[in-house]
């Protein structure tokens, strides 16, 4: 992890509102579960964590987008998160949003700036 920045995938793995790609940072109780999507564009990355009750939202593995690609969605709940902010869009994510990570798209790669969350 040199510079303080570990790589996540290669930039071709991200299509734009299409599947993410899982990766995992480290947490103050373990390893916790994450993804990185495209998005209009830009490369966003979150904790796999649905903020109405802590489960992840992928039922597929690296399914997050709803079927119009616009939102990032829990599949257990149907709470919709704005797949650009993670803030709470509609349903049961009662006005909380996704913690979001830091990350970087360089050279061809995708790159993790957090160190921990």
């Amino acid at each position: 992890m040199a510079g303080g920045q570990r790589l996540i995938c290669a930039s071709s793995a991200l299509v734009d509102g299409g599947d993410g790609v899982r990766f995992e940072v480290a947490g103050r109780d373990g390893p916790q579960s994450a993804f990185v999507v495209r998005f209009r564009g830009v490369v966003r990355a979150y904790l796999n964590r649905c903020a109405h009750v802590p489960v992840e939202l992928d039922w597929v593995p690296g399914r997050f987008f709803d079927l119009t690609g616009q939102y990032l969605v829990c599949a257990v709940h149907g709470a919709h998160y704005d797949a650009a902010s993670g803030r709470c869009a509609f349903g049961r994510c009662n006005g909380r949003g996704l913690q979001s990570l830091r990350v970087l798209e360089r050279d061809g790669g995708v790159y993790l700036l957090d160190s921990g969350v």
